[in-house]
C-alpha cells in the first residue's frame, strides 16, 4: 500500500473533520494482506474523548449485508429454502392484496399472484418498502407514514415488537406485485423477524451463534451495555442553517437498551475493528481463518447482480442508482465502473453516515462516521475517502 496515498488521504479526512463536517472518524483501507486504519478527531461535538479503532457506530444500513449474510447460511443449512414462500414461518403475510395502481386509492387492490418468497427478501423484490418521493406524491405514503417502519433514520426506542411490525405491514397493500420491482428497505426488517422465527430465538442470537461468534466480533449488537457506552459516539444530522445538530446522544440515546424490534434493516451498532473482520470473510469469499462459513454458490450469487432489467424499472426507490449498480442478496454490486471503483465491487452504506465496499481483487474501505444523510450526493468527506480508496487498490495516486 503506496505511503503516500495513505499519507494524502489522512491529509483529506483530517482537513474535513477540522472543517467541521464530522466531530471525527474512524476508517480503514484494506489492500491484499494490508490494513491502515485511520483515526481522526474526537467521538462529539461535545466530548472530547479521542476516536479510536473501537469507538462504536450506528452503522444502520451496514446492518443489511450482516443479516443477509446469516440468512444466507440459514438456507445453507436447509432452515428454510430461497424459494420458500414465507408464510410459512410469517403466517400474517398470507393472502396480501397489491395495489392496482400507485397512483390509484389505497382501497383499490388486487390480488397478489403469487406469495412472496425468501429470495424476495433477499433481492428487495417483495413487494413492500419505502417510498423515496415528495410527501403526498402517491396516496399510500401516508399510510406508511403512519405505520411501523415509516421512512427515515433508525429509531430502534420508536419500534414495535415483531408480531406487531408484522401485523401492521400485513394490514397495508403491497406497492407491487412479488417479484416484480425492487423496493428499499422493509425486506431487511421482514427478513431479520423470519430468521428469527425460524430459529426459535432473538435475532442477536441467531446472529451471534452464526456470526458474530465465528469472527470473535466483540462490540456488534443492537444495544450498547453501560460498560460500553464511554466508547459510543455521538450522532448527528445536518442542522437547517448549516452546522450539525444532535441527532442522538451516548448517554440515554436510543441505542442503550433492547430494542422492541431488532431491526435486519438498521438496527446494529459496531467498531472498525468489528467490521474488519466481516470484511476479512467478505474478501475471503465466505472463508474466515480457513474455516468456510457460507459455501462458494451462496457467496458468489450474494455477491451478483441478481435483478432483471424489468425489476430495476421505474422504481420509486432510489431513482438512477441502477444506472451503474445492480442488487445481489442484502447488497449493492456494482455494474458499471466509475470514479476509480472497479465493476464487481459490493458493498453498502448506512443512512447515519457509514460506509463500507469491497472488490474481489482484494482491496476494501470502511469510513465510520456519525453525521447522518440527508442527499443521494455523497458529501465531499466521502467521495476523498473513497478516492483514495481506490486509489490505494489501483497502486495510484489519489485524487484530492
Amino acid at each position: 500500500m503506496s505511503a503516500e496515498v495513505l499519507s494524502r488521504l489522512h491529509a483529506d479526512l483530517a482537513d474535513q473533520v477540522a472543517a467541521g463536517a464530522v466531530p471525527g472518524l474512524v476508517a480503514a483501507v484494506v489492500c491484499g494482506d494490508e490494513t491502515e486504519v485511520l483515526v481522526i478527531g474526537t467521538q462529539g461535538l461535545d466530548d472530547p474523548t479521542p476516536m479510536r479503532p473501537d469507538t462504536i457506530f450506528r452503522i444502520s444500513s451496514l446492518t443489511k449485508p450482516i443479516v443477509a449474510f446469516a440468512a444466507l447460511q440459514m438456507v445453507e443449512e436447509g432452515v428454510f429454502g430461497l424459494d420458500e414462500p414465507v408464510e410459512g414461518l410469517l403466517p400474517e403475510l398470507a393472502g396480501l392484496r397489491v395495489l392496482r395502481s400507485l397512483s390509484g386509492p389505497v382501497d383499490d387492490t388486487v390480488a397478489a399472484e403469487r406469495p412472496i418468497l425468501v429470495r424476495d427478501l433477499l433481492t428487495f423484490t417483495a413487494g413492500f418498502g419505502q417510498v423515496m418521493a415528495p410527501p403526498g406524491t402517491y396516496p399510500i405514503q401516508a399510510e406508511l407514514d403512519r405505520a411501523p417502519g415509516a421512512p427515515g433514520p433508525p429509531q430502534p426506542a420508536r419500534t414495535v415488537a415483531p408480531d406487531e411490525y408484522l401485523a401492521a405491514l400485513a394490514a397495508l397493500p403491497l406497492l407491487h406485485q412479488p417479484g416484480a420491482q425492487w423496493m428499499y428497505n422493509t425486506a431487511s426488517d421482514v427478513l431479520g423477524v423470519l430468521m428469527a422465527r425460524a430459529a426459535g430465538a432473538t435475532l442477536q442470537q441467531v446472529l451471534q451463534q452464526r456470526l458474530f461468534g465465528a469472527l470473535a466480533l466483540r462490540d456488534t449488537g443492537f444495544c450498547v451495555p453501560s460498560s460500553k457506552i464511554d466508547r459510543l459516539a455521538t450522532s448527528y444530522q445536518p442542522g437547517p442553517t448549516g452546522g450539525l445538530e444532535l441527532f442522538d446522544p451516548a448517554e440515554g440515546g436510543q441505542w442503550t437498551s433492547p430494542p422492541p424490534l431488532e431491526s435486519g434493516a438498521g438496527g446494529l451498532v459496531s467498531t472498525a475493528e468489528d467490521l474488519l473482520a466481516f470484511t476479512r470473510l467478505m474478501l475471503g469469499r465466505g472463508v474466515f481463518e480457513g474455516r468456510r462459513l457460507l459455501s462458494e454458490e451462496l457467496f458468489t450469487a450474494m455477491t451478483t447482480d441478481q435483478l432483471t432489467e424489468e425489476q430495476k424499472q421505474n422504481t420509486i426507490s432510489m431513482p438512477g442508482f441502477f444506472d451503474t449498480h445492480g442488487w445481489g442478496y442484502g447488497l449493492s454490486v456494482r455494474t458499471v465502473a466509475g470514479d476509480g471503483e472497479p465493476a464487481g465491487s459490493f458493498g453498502w452504506s448506512g443512512g447515519l453516515g457509514t460506509y463500507w465496499a469491497a472488490t474481489p481483487g482484494g482491496s476494501a474501505g470502511i469510513l465510520l462516521t456519525q453525521r447522518a444523510m440527508t442527499s443521494p450526493e455523497p458529501e465531499p468527506l466521502v467521495t476523498q475517502f473513497w478516492s483514495g480508496v481506490w486509489a490505494a487498490g489501483a497502486g495510484q495516486p489519489s485524487r484530492s
